[in-house]
């Protein structure tokens, strides 16, 4: 008999909502150094993902951390996961910069890594009918997606039984989709495609995380109630948990993803006490949720958990045919939440018409020099670097009450006037700056400046 496998997948994101920059070190000792410390220990195999982008904060302040996650990975200990160079919401955002922010994460990946993912993480879950052409057209063999979005699509009357209702404002449904759970126990089909690699017609394999899972890992691993319970979650409940999932799997003929969640969870608060509580404490110190994640992963052991990465959950456990991706509703993402809820905030409807702006501005000067693919033209990278980082989501979440850093809107601001910059040297270079018809630089620098005094006068979460 197959013994059942386990993944944990902890994703680091250094542009983290309410994280100031002189904090993003800290975060990569006390969060990312301890998780590559635990694996290396108890000599457990795990899955981490980052952004290219957090890569790039790693190898420039805090380059010791990227060498003992390099170092994991060489020992084959650690499978790399990379996602969109910069933390976005790829639905949205336009298909052909997606697909272009995926093949930057992976080039960057390579670059400081020396090593191609080919699992992919989709930031948040979000999901749409391209996400799995393009992870395919980008490089990658395995992503992983939300399981609870897949049922809730694909069971009739699930939403209704649960009782989950379209939120287009937040996420706040997590303990909600915990009802998933007795819904689809007895349904064998349902289960046995969260339990093993999903491979679709173009030859992605899709693997399941889902809160049912996680949340209450999390609930452990922050030692907190979520005002839902009397008393914090106790280890012997984490342990049931894992023993009734794993008593599901037919044979040991698959496995469970009981962590693919914030890294930053584990060593510091992260966003916790803003999201659960809506209190203004943000990345606080948390060495005890360190030695919790250590338990957990020993009661994993203990269980007789195979602790396997996404790769190895594809090469040692059966796929199943693919089926019914293409029901997933459109823009659903993970904690029961919608993608337009990242562009319903106000932050968003300020900044992403000036982001699109841009990039029709860049689509543009293309169709006029006669350049196909402004994505594969090298004198464009710098713009579309930049303009991927305007887009980044912690720019533009939370909604009300709450909010992002007033930092991490500027640092969305800062990118789009270097990527305006950058269109307008293209046009120098090329000899129409005087076309502006076409696009006018002078007029989107107002555009954004005006955007700015509108920002920056406003409250920020924490603010005092």
């Amino acid at each position: 008999m197959i013994k059942p496998g386990i993944i944990f997948l902890p994703h680091g994101n250094l542009q983290y909502s309410q994280l100031p920059p002189g904090k993003r070190s800290w975060v990569a000792r006390e969060s990312y150094k301890a998780i590559f410390d635990i694996s290396e220990k108890l000599e457990f195999k795990i899955a981490f993902e980052a952004s290219g982008e957090t890569l790039e904060i790693l190898a420039r302040e805090a380059p010791e951390v990227l060498d003992e996650l390099v170092g994991g990975i060489k020992e084959g200990r650690i499978e790399p996961v990379a996602s969109p160079h910069t933390h976005i919401m790829i639905p949205n955002v336009r298909k052909e910069l997606a697909l272009h922010q995926l093949k930057k994460g992976l080039d960057t990946w390579e670059r400081l890594t020396g090593f191609r993912p080919i699992t992919g993480w989709n930031p948040e879950c979000g999901w749409c009918w391209y996400i799995p052409e393009i992870y395919r057209e980008a490089g990658f063999e395995i992503i992983i997606a939300d399981a609870d979005s897949y049922f809730l699509s694909n069971i009739p009357g699930l939403r209704e039984k649960i009782g989950l209702k379209y939120d287009i404002y937040g996420h706040s449904n997590k303990s909600i989709l915990f009802n998933i759970e007795k819904e689809i126990e007895n349904i064998p089909d349902m289960l046995n495609r969260f339990f093993r690699p999903n491979k679709l017609k173009n030859g992605l394999h899709i693997i399941f995380r889902s809160d049912m899972l996680c949340n209450i890992l999390l609930w452990y691993l922050m030692g907190a109630t979520e005002e839902n319970r009397e008393k914090p979650v106790q280890l012997e409940e984490v342990r049931d948990v894992l023993l009734r999932w794993r008593d599901r799997i037919v044979d040991g003929n698959g496995f469970l993803m009981p962590y693919a969640e914030d890294a930053e969870y584990i060593g510091t608060t992260a966003y916790f006490y803003v999201k659960q509580f809506g209190l203004a404490r943000f990345f606080e110190p948390a060495p005890e949720s360190i030695i919790r994640f250590k338990e957990i992963l020993s009661i994993a052991k203990d269980l007789k958990f195979n602790p396997i990465t996404p790769r190895d959950a594809v090469s040692i456990y059966q796929s199943v045919d693919g089926k019914g991706f293409e029901h997933i509703e459109n823009s659903t993402a993970w904690h029961g939440g919608y993608t337009v809820a990242w562009s319903n905030t106000l932050y968003s409807r300020i900044l992403d018409p000036l982001c699109n702006a841009v990039l029709d501005g860049l689509e543009d000067i293309g169709i006029y020099l006669g350049i196909t693919d402004i994505y594969n033209e090298m004198d464009f990278q710098q713009a579309l670097y930049f303009l991927g980082n305007a887009y980044v989501t912690d720019a533009r979440w939370p909604p009300a009450p709450t909010s992002p850093g007033r930092f991490n809107v500027e640092e969305a601001l800062i990118s789009l006037e270097q990527a305006n910059e950058c269109v307008y040297e293209i046009m120098q270079k090329n000899r129409i700056e005087n076309l502006k018809s076409i696009y006018s630089p002078v007029l989107m620098k107002t555009r954004i400046s005006a955007a700015r005094m509108e920002l920056m006068s406003m409250k920020y979460f924490g603010e005092k």
